[in-house]
């Protein structure tokens, strides 16, 4: 009776801490929503109350002045486009490394694993120039080239762990009813990756539609923004239109968080089966 107690009070415990770290984590999107229907007076004098009154006109001026269907329609190509290539090249990379344990593969893995360390802001002139030089700057595509540069290395490192959890009988036994080398990848490995599949895509559609470094880098034309290069036309060297500023941001990040909401129950899936040593 005691232990059950003591269990239950451990358990209490450790829930209310959980909570109140889930709120400390909440505050800086309580900030965001309640600061983004303000007037700017009211933003600057009280930033941490409520809106005396909800000035929801600050979503529209905000949705005109970047020209929002526009930029989100640039950030879904560029994030749609990277993820699916990303995912399928990386996945038939990850794959060919696990089943031929060559050399060549076991030194092609370890670069691609160094590559991960490399800070993007050691080869971001020299990513400039190759980029001028090849004549794939200010276009979405030669930015969706530069995103498979990027991720390929954690993409493949993911998928390259969760290929060993994947028992080598059942490509056997495909192979046995006659598959092809594609039709065991795509009928019988490719249906098992769909965790892994799907983390991958998390990560990445987190990180792509977020950025901001490497489309400010590659793209120029206006109509080609994606929606953090549009959102930052509010944050001038002399001004900040923090009440413009802040409901463009909550429009651009709402459609990347019902993504998240709807797929996360893949993500501790796919990452614990990819831990398996192989």
């Amino acid at each position: 009776m005691e232990t059950m107690k003591k269990y239950r009070l451990n358990t209490l415990a450790t829930e209310i801490i959980m909570i109140i770290v889930a709120l400390l984590f909440l505050v800086p999107f309580y900030f965001l929503f309640v600061n983004s229907v303000k007037t700017f007076g009211e933003l600057l004098t009280d930033s941490a109350g409520l809106p005396t009154a909800f000035e929801w006109s600050n979503y529209s001026r905000a949705w005109n002045i970047t020209n929002f269907p526009l930029a989100f329609w640039n950030s879904l190509v560029v994030t749609v486009v990277s993820n699916l290539l990303l995912a399928m090249l990386s996945a038939m990379t990850a794959y060919q490394m696990v089943r031929r344990n060559t050399r060549f593969n076991q030194l092609m893995f370890a670069l691609f694993v160094a590559a991960m360390v490399i800070p993007f802001q050691s080869i971001m002139i020299p990513l400039v120039k190759v980029t001028a030089t090849l004549g794939i700057n200010n276009s979405l595509y030669g930015l969706i080239i530069c995103y498979l540069g990027f991720g390929v290395p954690l993409s493949v490192f993911l998928f390259h762990g969760f290929v060993k959890s994947i028992p080598v009988e059942i490509e056997e036994a495909a192979t046995v009813d006659g598959a092809s080398g594609y039709g065991v990848f795509f009928r019988v490995v490719f249906p098992l990756m769909k965790p892994m599949f799907v983390t991958v895509i998390i990560l990445n559609t987190l990180w792509i539609w977020n950025d901001y470094l490497l489309p400010s880098l590659i793209l120029q034309s206006a109509e080609l923004r994606t929606i953090p290069i549009a959102t930052f036309a509010f944050f001038g060297q002399y001004t900040k239109q923090w009440d413009l500023a802040l409901p463009a941001l909550v429009l651009g990040i709402m459609p990347v968080i019902i993504f998240f909401l709807a797929m996360q129950k893949y993500i501790i899936e796919g990452i614990t089966q990819g831990a398996v040593k192989g």
